[in-house]
């Protein structure tokens, strides 16, 4: 059996903080004293990641997400536990390991402002020391997939979001890393720029097999890069497994769009009516009806188009931070 590309054992990430009540006078005794507590970032967490393998981290702000990142790269150093990239611990930060990995931070930047992407690209390939040909055919490759033909003579400055986000994403993988960490990749994007960088993230797994561990507040995200979810809180894990699994343990109903013509009819006996614009009738009704229901709306009404749907991901995510908050 291969060993996981990334493997993460009872990992933990204190932070020791000064609390101090507010007046005048706790500032003063915060001078002679410091109230001190510890925060628990990361509390205990353990998943494997094969080779080549896509997995959404998802949890609000605050969970841990970031956090874990940043340990799994080397940023951090663990108050406890175990985790190895590769084979190697990523806090040693030891050359190897960082040639082969690679941490993408959607509100960090890592171009030079005043130049070209170009050059920012040239500087990163004498920082990693890859070989003239390799490095030619991975810009090749990148420049294709993300098309940046014509912003790579550009001054960063003069880039858009969404443009300087994709050379971010380049000169992150020029070295053709075999693990990438991506922290919110698509924040602040428009929808189209989403769609192109989630399309381009599919095609680099498919086409070097690189595992990719993903945090993203964009639903969308991770409906369309990953299968399988890792879901923490607190810094707790929550749940490990198939996106689709998640949705049928938290979710008691299902979702029914029924388009009738127009919104004068009245529809609340066969479940919850959500919303109804143009005719189209957004119901929820209990998963175990969804099957009579779906059968009564056919015999009752004028339906012109029927769908029966589970509910949105973001949904289900609230459902289980609600069930699990203290």
């Amino acid at each position: 059996m291969k060993s996981p590309s990334i493997h993460v054992q009872n990992l933990r990430k204190v932070y020791t903080v000064s609390q101090q009540e507010a007046g005048t006078a706790a500032a003063l005794g915060s001078l002679v004293h410091r109230h001190k507590i510890e925060i628990a970032a990361v509390d205990g967490i353990s998943f494997d990641l094969a080779a080549g393998e896509m997995v959404g981290f998802l949890g609000p702000n605050g969970a841990g997400k970031t956090t874990t990142l940043k340990m799994l790269s080397g940023v951090l150093h663990p108050t406890t536990g175990e985790a190895t990239v590769l084979g190697y611990i990523p806090w040693k930060r030891e050359k190897p390991f960082l040639r082969q990995i690679t941490l993408v931070m959607g509100q960090r930047n890592q171009l030079v402002w005043d130049i070209p992407a170009l050059h920012s690209f040239e500087l990163n390939r004498a920082i990693y020391r890859i070989p003239p040909d390799d490095y030619r055919y991975m810009l090749d490759q990148l420049t294709e997939l993300l098309g940046l033909g014509p912003l790579l003579h550009k001054p960063v400055r003069n880039l858009s979001l969404g443009e300087r986000m994709k050379c971010e994403i380049a000169a992150a993988l020029l070295h053709r890393p075999s693990v990438v960490f991506l922290d919110e990749p698509t924040i602040g994007l428009d929808v189209t720029m989403q769609r192109r960088i989630r399309a381009f993230l599919t095609e680099y797994n498919q086409r070097f097999g690189a595992t990719v561990l993903l945090t993203s507040h964009y639903m969308a995200d991770v409906e369309a890069l990953a299968k399988r979810i890792v879901v923490i809180h607190h810094g707790k894990l929550l749940f490990d497994g198939d996106l689709s699994v998640l949705v049928q343990k938290f979710t008691a109903h299902k979702t029914i769009e029924v388009q009738i013509g127009d919104c004068q009819a009245d529809l609340n006996q066969y479940g919850e009516v959500l919303s109804c614009a143009d005719g189209h009738f957004t119901l929820r009704v209990p998963k175990a009806e969804t099957a009579r229901v779906t059968e009564r709306l056919l015999a009752d009404l004028p339906v012109i188009d029927l769908t029966v749907e589970d509910p949105p991901i973001e949904e289900v995510i609230e459902m289980v931070f609600a069930q699990e908050s203290p």
